[in-house]
């Protein structure tokens, strides 16, 4: 991890005073402190774990991915529901204005074939040292190891409406000294979901904001895997399997590929394949790419792609079937023709290698999910191979996924991403209610909406004084 110099201990016994405290050094947190600090506002960061941006860190391990190069219209599209909500602050912070502040700190950056755009030399750790050298230019304060307890007892919430001028915020953060106060003029709160948790998002301040009163939608996985039934186990005892789990009366239910296919098969990618899927409210998705297999189900780019119309399926209808395209660039007749030709004494397998190319995890997956006798009907074969269906029950748990959705509910927030229920704390970056799929539009949007909530805090200052 990134080693930074952090600031001493406060070693007063009176609470440390700040114009704005920041709980989270994550984007979304420190692009809150950028804002504040270069407005000459005293700022104090906080963070729970012993160095900065630990999951920025091990997002840029295989390549920093900062933003996507598309066009804005497209781009705001892949926020799907919450794209208006978000709108506002992407078109003030969007991709041209993150990569030119990239830029700026020296890490030059560049379009890659796929459209995404990274640092030229793909890692994190250079830009987010440059990015702390600035801040701490700045004055910025860095706290680790800072844990966030809440308020202390009888803090104010100020004015109802948010308007009236109020006292600092009395914040409790438990420290490697023991516990620490800190009154703050303003905070900005940018905690991260409930991914990840080892990293610093472990969704602790869930509770802190529903006992203020704050809506909060529930944290579910984003851009993750999921898990398929058992073959041998039937689809509707798998459902009241997971329903009786669910009620702490009866055993996990059977799930993941048969131990043939998964010894042999985990890990391995199904590469340029085709997946279509429409769900009961006829959203459709049509995408081509790749994904992997796992032990129990599927997980992998063209998965995450997609993972927000199978997840809320699944949740409304216990499970979800997409369709595989195993040969796109084929067309149905031309892979019916080959199934059917004669094979003389060749095996099945070395006639759809010789005549079609398939081979591996591709032959390996009709043949899990076909059966031999499947496998023997040429029009059910050449079906499967163009439409392949994959039914998956569960996502994989939320710890695992590379984000969340839900979080802070946008009406808890006003224009200014401020808690209606706690005038002068802001939020920002994914403990807030939205979600996007990878490819740089996660980063983008915790920086958008990190730079948003310190112009919230100033403009809140601006009227207390």
């Amino acid at each position: 991890m990134l080693s930074v110099p952090v600031d001493a201990p406060h070693s007063s016994s009176r609470p440390l005073q700040c114009d704005v405290a920041v709980i989270g050094a994550g984007p979304a947190g420190l692009m809150a402190a950028e804002v504040a600090a270069a407005a000459g506002m005293r700022v104090h960061v906080f963070d729970a774990m012993p160095s900065v941006g630990r999951k920025f860190l091990l997002a840029g391990k295989g390549g920093l991915n900062l933003t996507h190069s598309e066009p804005l219209e497209p781009f705001l599209s892949r926020y799907g529901e919450r794209r208006a909500w978000l709108a506002p602050w992407l078109h003030a912070f969007g991709p041209a204005q993150l990569r030119a502040w990239a830029d700026a700190l020296g890490a030059q950056t560049f379009v890659g074939s796929s459209g995404r755009v990274f640092p030229k030399d793909m890692k994190a750790a250079p830009l987010l040292r440059a990015w702390l050298h600035r801040l701490r230019g700045q004055g910025v304060r860095l706290h680790m190891r800072h844990r966030w307890l809440g308020w202390a007892d009888g803090a104010s919430d100020g004015g109802a409406d948010g308007g009236a001028a109020v006292g600092p915020q009395q914040l409790r953060l438990a420290a490697p000294a023991g516990e620490l106060q800190v009154a703050a003029r303003a905070v900005v709160l940018a905690l991260g979901g409930a991914s990840w948790p080892r990293l610093g998002s472990d969704a602790a301040w869930v509770p802190l904001l529903a006992q203020r009163g704050v809506a909060i939608t529930p944290l579910v996985p984003a851009n993750c895997g999921f898990d398929v039934p058992r073959v041998d186990a039937p689809l509707g005892e798998t459902r009241r399997a997971f329903f009786l789990e669910l009620l702490g009366r009866g055993p996990a239910p059977a799930v993941g590929w048969t131990p043939h296919f998964a010894q042999r098969f985990a890990g391995q990618p199904f590469k340029s394949v085709a997946l279509s899927f429409t769900d009961s409210r006829g959203r459709r998705f049509d995408r081509r790419g790749e994904f992997v297999a796992t032990a129990t189900g599927v997980e992998g780019s063209l998965i995450y792609a997609v993972s927000a119309l199978l997840r809320d399926e699944i949740a409304a209808h216990g499970h979800a079937s997409f369709h595989l395209d195993l040969l796109p660039d084929h067309t149905p007749e031309r892979v019916l023709a080959e199934v059917r030709h004669p094979r003389g004494s060749r095996s099945l397998t070395s006639h759809l290698k010789g005549r079609l190319g398939l081979e591996g995890i591709k032959t390996a997956i009709l043949y899990e999910q076909l059966g031999r006798e499947g496998m023997n009907d040429p029009v059910k074969l050449a079906h499967a191979i163009k439409q392949l269906p994959i039914t998956v029950i569960a996502a994989r748990p939320v710890q695992e996924a590379i984000s969340t959705a839900g979080g802070v509910a946008p009406q808890a927030l006003d224009a200014h991403l401020m808690l209606q229920a706690a005038p002068g704390v802001f939020c920002a970056g994914e403990m807030l209610d939205w979600e996007a799929p990878t490819g740089g539009y996660l980063l983008t949007a915790c920086c958008a909406t990190g730079r948003a909530a310190g112009e919230g805090a100033l403009r809140w200052l601006a009227r207390q004084a």
